[in-house]
């Protein structure tokens, strides 16, 4: 029966049934119940049956029963780092001392490296003959004493430490707490435990022995078990018992007036003395997954696979570089971080949105988010003054940081995502023109090429005072390759615009003039101001009213037939003529 049950997988059920005291503290390893295997292993006393304990209390974090198995083995070393780990460092004083009387020198060293102790360590060097590491390890930890009569003795011999290297204090970290047992959950005991056994072992073994040859009636026959149903129970009643006291004396026993007993109430407060851990419940990180589309929250939450999967779905973005330190930035910022113990995990607390007082505990709003749409206008100046100034290069980064930023960000109204969708347009069109630009000073053999990107800048939905420096600059490169029906037409355009600065008007009075004298144009442009166009994002060519074109579902800029599937050069981000739905950046426009 008991290899039945072992088979069967209840180990725990057949450890009742087993007096073999080996086989018995096998059961209880097999089943875990280490009070009964530690019974069994007083009892056995071997050093493999104690170090089998040792392994399956360290495994239930029992931290008595493992010192006590380590102790029964004397297993000196393992006992010293098991006092390290929980911090018992009293304890391992202790142990250094019993190496020290046992002449274990390697075990004296190890104790005084758990304990950090530097002085035993030199001590312990010295007195093994190794003089250099004694002096060394002086000189390094600030035994300068130590050290020059350690030097003395070694005379010529004294090594040299290395220059240029700081050294550092090897020092185990000092314990907070003593750590004990793992704290257990409370489970109810089964039929066999506390029940069975004790019946077993609390038997009267005299009355077991009585039994044998009482006369306690006639023996049931096998074949009286199929008629045991028939056989009437006479129920005896309390009358007739007090009946038979009152003729031969009885026991005697007199009512007692006892108060009546009351079922004792457990307090609605009370606190068990086993701590239970609660059932952790859903982090908060998945909770805004789950109620968010906005690939925003779910940057917030870590989850970054989710939120490349919503900005393809929705913008066709598919170069993610540029926005990885956003992705990060967005997690540590919706995230505060407490520290503990020095040994325990730090703990991440999420910081949600519009967060007050009053609010649900058990409601979890939104995370808060480190980008917002007052930071993306701050970035709009800052473009719009560099621009100003001519520092195309840094204009060029303020504006390609806000396309990047875009994606990131949420808004609470719809008028605010239509300022979005505006700015998103604002930032495409200032970096074309930037980029138009910059590529035009790199060519300085290519008269032609410069003349046309120039041009083509101008073009750009640039605000007006740009406009006016981008008319004045193609109307002078212009100008001076005696292209004058480009240069003409150029300076009408600054006249349009009543520019503030008299030195550019009268400039482009001058133009006009020189123009009129001889109109005409030295080279050939792929230029025609009469017809309207828009400039390819990749080439930078023109593409004209009625030709082809494809478009970035993100950045709306155009491009020639050709740049199908290919990544877009303004936003760096998406991918030309892409199905997307549209940009999501807000929770107004759930759909």
């Amino acid at each position: 029966m008991i290899a039945y049950l072992q088979q069967k997988g209840f180990p725990q059920v057949a450890l009742y049934f087993v007096k073999d005291e080996k086989l018995r503290f096998d059961l209880a390893i097999e089943s875990g119940n280490i009070e009964k295997a530690l019974e069994s292993a007083k009892k056995i006393d071997k050093k493999d049956h104690w170090y089998k304990l040792g392994v399956e209390a360290l495994r239930q974090g029992n931290a008595g029963i493992v010192e006590y198995a380590y102790q029964k083995t004397k297993n000196l070393e393992r006992l010293s780092f098991h006092y390290l780990i929980t911090g018992n460092l009293e304890k391992l004083s202790k142990m250094m001392k019993i190496a020290e009387v046992k002449n274990d020198v390697m075990a004296q060293f190890h104790d005084a490296l758990y304990l950090g102790d530097i002085q035993e360590r030199v001590k312990l060097l010295e007195t093994a003959g190794h003089l250099p590491l004694a002096y060394i390890t002086a000189s390094l930890h600030g035994l300068h004493d130590v050290a020059e009569r350690l030097a003395s003795e070694l005379g010529n011999n004294v090594p040299a430490l290395p220059e240029g290297r700081k050294a550092s204090l090897l020092l185990p970290p000092s314990p907070v707490a003593c750590a004990g047992d793992w704290p257990l959950l409370m489970v109810s005991k089964g039929i066999f435990e506390g029940g069975l056994d004790n019946t077993i072992k609390d038997a009267d073994e005299d009355y077991e022995e009585g039994a044998e040859d009482a006369n306690w009636g006639e023996a049931l026959e096998v074949g009286e078990v199929d008629h045991i149903h028939d056989i009437e129970f006479t129920v005896v009643e309390e009358d007739d018992v007090n009946k038979e006291n009152d003729e031969e004396g009885g026991w005697e026993l007199e009512d007692l007036n006892l108060p009546s007993a009351e079922t004792p109430k457990t307090a609605p407060n009370g606190r068990s003395s086993i701590f239970i851990a609660p059932t952790p419940g859903m982090p908060v990180s998945q909770i805004w997954v789950q109620k968010s589309s906005l690939a925003a929250e779910h940057a917030a939450s870590g989850n970054f696979e989710t939120t490349m999967r919503l900005l393809n779905r929705q913008l066709g973005i598919q170069n993610f570089a540029p926005l990885n330190p956003l992705f990060i930035d967005l997690q540590l910022g919706s995230h505060s971080y407490l520290r503990a113990f020095s040994s325990a995990p730090v703990i991440s607390i999420a910081v949600e949105r519009g967060w007050n007082e009053s609010a649900s505990p058990n409601v979890r709003g939104p995370p808060s988010l480190v980008f917002n749409f007052s930071r993306l206008d701050d970035r709009l100046r800052a473009g719009y003054k560099a621009t100003t100034a001519g520092k195309f290069s840094e204009a060029l980064k303020h504006f390609l940081s806000i396309l990047h930023t875009i994606p990131l960000i949420v808004v609470e109204t719809r008028k605010e995502v239509d300022e979005v969708k505006q700015l998103i347009t604002i930032a495409k069109e200032y970096v074309l023109g930037l980029q138009m630009e910059l590529k035009r000073r790199e060519l300085k053999g290519d008269p032609v090429r410069q003349q046309e990107l120039a041009a083509y800048f101008t073009h750009c939905n640039l605000q007006l005072p740009h406009l006016r420096l981008a008319l004045l600059n193609a109307m002078t490169v212009c100008y001076k390759a005696q292209n004058l029906i480009s240069a003409a037409n150029f300076a009408q355009r600054l006249r349009d615009t009543n520019p503030t600065n008299e030195n550019h008007d009268r400039t482009a009075r001058q133009v006009l003039q020189a123009a009129e004298k001889n109109m005409k144009d030295a080279t050939q442009l792929n230029y025609d101001f009469r017809n309207p166009f828009v400039v390819c994002g990749a080439t930078y060519v023109p593409i004209y009213r009625g030709q082809r074109d494809v478009t970035c579902p993100y950045c709306t800029a155009r491009f020639v037939p050709s740049q199908q599937g290919q990544l877009c050069t303004v936003c760096d981000l998406a991918t030309v003529g892409a199905d997307a739905a549209g940009l999501y950046c807000s929770p107004s426009q759930k759909r």
